[in-house]
C-alpha cells in the first residue's frame, strides 16, 4: 500500500459509542422511584444481573464492586451527588438521571434486535431528538436482524478459517447478508442458514477487484445510492486533494487511503481482489480509467459529471 493520506471529516464526536457485554455482568442501578425502574428496565431480558441499592447501602463503595454500569436516579441531589461518588470510587462508570454533571456516560435511544443493537445519543443535549431517530431508524431494522447475526457470530471461526483474507469475507459476507442464508436466518430457520451458509463458502472462490470512479465534488447528498454504497463497501480509498469531506464521511473509516495513484498501483490493488473507490474532483480521470481498462482491469463509473 502506498502511504495514507490524512483526510478530513466534517464533524468530530463529541461523545464515543461503545457496547458493553452483559453475559455474566452485573449493574448496579441506586435510588428509587421512576427514574429508577426506567433504568432497570433498560436490562430486562438481558444476560446481566442487576443489583438495585437503597439508602445508605447506595453510598458505599462496596456495593458497587465488581458492576460495569451504574445508574443514579433520585430526586434528592445530596444522594445522588454522594451515590456516584460512591461508585466512582468503586471504579465504575455512571449515569446519574437528569444530573449531566455527575455523569461519566448518558444512555442513548435504544434499538433492541437481539444480537442487533442500535443506539443514538446526542451526549445528553436533545433525549427527544435521539427518540425520534430511533422510531425513524427502528422502522427499518427487521426484527429477524438479530436471529442473522446471531448466525453469523455462531459461525464467525469457520468463516474466518475459510476466508483469512479481510476484503474476501467482507465480500462474502455482504453478498451472503443480501441472499438466502439471511432470509432463512429471518425466517427463524438457522439449520437451513448454516448449510446454505456452508454451501456459499464452499464455492466461494476468490474474486477479482475493481476500481469504481465516485465524483468527490460534494456535497454527498448528490451522490447516488449506488455510489454511496460503493464507498461503504470500498476496501481502498485514492483520493484527489479537493475531495469534499461529506463525502469522504460516507466511507468505512478503517478503509487503506492515499491521495492519487498511477493506474499501475491501481492495478496492482485490484489484483489483490481489492475494490477501489478512486475519489475524483476533476477530469483526468478520464486517461485513468481508459488506460485502466486497456489493462483488462474493472471499472465503474458511479456517475461522473462534466
Amino acid at each position: 500500500m502506498a502511504p495514507s493520506l490524512r483526510l478530513r471529516y466534517p464533524s468530530a464526536m463529541d461523545a464515543f459509542p461503545a457496547f458493553f457485554p452483559l453475559s455474566g455482568k452485573t449493574v448496579a442501578v441506586a435510588g428509587v422511584g421512576a427514574g429508577a425502574e426506567a433504568k432497570a428496565r433498560l436490562f430486562e431480558g438481558s444476560p446481566a444481573k442487576v443489583r438495585r441499592l437503597e439508602g445508605q447501602a447506595a453510598l458505599m463503595p462496596e456495593s458497587y464492586a465488581g458492576a460495569i454500569l451504574a445508574f443514579v436516579a433520585s430526586e434528592d441531589a445530596a444522594f445522588a451527588e454522594a451515590a456516584a461518588s460512591a461508585a466512582r470510587a468503586a471504579g465504575v462508570p455512571v449515569n446519574a438521571v437528569d444530573r449531566p454533571a455527575l455523569c461519566d456516560f448518558t444512555t442513548p435511544a435504544l434499538i433492541d434486535r437481539g444480537e442487533v443493537v442500535a443506539a443514538i445519543g446526542t451526549g445528553g443535549a436533545s433525549p427527544m431528538l435521539a427518540t425520534l431517530l430511533r422510531h425513524d431508524i427502528e422502522a427499518r431494522v427487521p426484527e429477524g436482524a438479530g436471529q442473522v447475526a446471531a448466525l453469523f457470530a455462531s459461525m464467525q471461526d469457520e468463516v474466518r478459517a475459510a476466508l483469512p483474507e479481510p476484503h474476501r469475507r467482507r465480500a462474502f459476507l455482504r453478498a451472503a447478508l443480501g441472499g438466502p442464508v439471511a432470509e432463512a436466518a429471518m425466517r427463524g430457520d438457522k439449520a437451513l442458514a448454516q448449510r446454505l451458509l456452508r454451501e456459499a463458502l464452499a464455492r466461494d472462490e476468490p474474486g477479482a477487484g475493481r476500481v469504481q470512479f465516485i465524483d468527490a465534488r460534494g456535497p454527498a447528498d448528490l451522490l447516488t445510492l449506488r455510489a454511496a454504497r460503493a464507498l461503504a463497501a470500498a476496501d481502498v480509498l485514492v483520493c484527489d486533494e479537493a475531495a469534499h469531506a461529506d463525502v469522504l464521511a460516507l466511507a468505512r473509516r478503517d478503509a487503506e487511503r492515499s491521495g492519487p495513484q498511477s493506474a499501475d498501483h491501481l492495478g496492482q490493488l485490484t489484483a489483490q481482489g481489492l475494490r477501489v473507490a478512486r475519489l475524483v474532483t476533476g477530469t483526468g480521470w478520464r486517461s485513468e480509467q481508459a488506460a485502466l481498462e486497456a489493462a483488462g482491469i474493472e471499472t465503474d463509473v458511479l456517475p461522473i459529471a462534466g
